[in-house]
């Protein structure tokens, strides 16, 4: 298996696993991180997810060019655009998903870093889109998602240039949330992982969902959105056990429901 998933306590660990390769994915790595994310969403004892490569040395470096150098696909398969879909790539998932980034996140391992939602890297983690040093351009929301998170001109660079950049430069353009040590970062991962976890998870979702829906609707009709969702979320068990936790100064024991 190319791809390890594992549930903890309502947190699902996903470990791209090829780290002879810096965890490049090929066709059937791919199919199965397709799978995985709709575990990911379709799992109701699943709140958050947590991505990661294994090995020290790389989250990802995207996709394993000389697999698909050396492999021609029918012209058919390109509007198949329901087939082996991805966190990055057209699969809706609400529940949020942290990047634990252990090295190398470069071409589709930052595009898949864009579509998460809290990340978290190690000091020595480099990032890039070098897409157009190989005559290609990031695919899978490369170049639909980094104008809405980076300023402009940051964004333009990154993705024109396709230089790599480090940890620390990626903190202060507001990439990632965190830098932390190595033997630290899961750790760091699963505290976010937990904190999201413990909140009502009907509400995360759609927080998140209204969040992102934004992006793509006027200000009125988002705002529609949002107390709408607000709305349906009055009638969940969760909405009376918030205020009930608060009022009895305990935690809140939340299901889903």
């Amino acid at each position: 298996m190319s791809i390890d998933l594992e549930v903890i306590e309502h947190i699902a660990v996903i470990t791209m696993n090829r780290p002879e390769k810096l965890n490049a994915l090929d066709a059937d790595a791919y199919e199965e991180l397709s799978a995985a994310w709709i575990r990911v969403r379709d799992d109701d004892d699943v709140r958050v997810a947590v991505v990661t490569g294994a090995g020290s040395r790389s989250f990802s470096v995207g996709a394993d060019l000389k697999s698909f150098v050396s492999s021609q696909r029918e012209l058919g398969q390109f509007w198949k655009t329901q087939q082996n879909m991805l966190l990055n790539r057209g699969l809706d998932i609400w529940k949020p998903v942290v990047a634990a980034v252990n090295g190398y996140c470069l071409g589709g391992g930052m595009t898949l870093l864009l579509a998460t939602d809290i990340r978290v890297a190690v000091t020595d983690a480099t990032f890039g889109l070098p897409e157009v040093k190989r005559g290609i351009l990031p695919g899978n929301g490369g170049t639909q998602r980094i104008l809405s998170q980076l300023p402009y001109a940051i964004a333009m660079e990154i993705l024109l240039t396709g230089d790599s950049f480090g940890a620390d430069t990626a903190l202060r353009w507001g990439l990632i949330n965190r830098i932390t040590e190595r033997a630290d970062l899961m750790d760091v991962a699963f505290e976010y992982a937990g904190k999201l976890a413990a909140n009502a998870p009907l509400a995360v979702q759609g927080a998140k969902e209204a969040a992102l829906r934004s992006r793509e609707m006027s200000l009125n009709s988002g705002l529609r959105i949002e107390q709408a969702l607000n709305r349906l979320l009055y009638f969940t068990e969760d909405a009376q056990e918030g205020p009930a936790a608060f009022a009895e100064r305990r935690e809140p024991d939340y299901f889903g429901r």
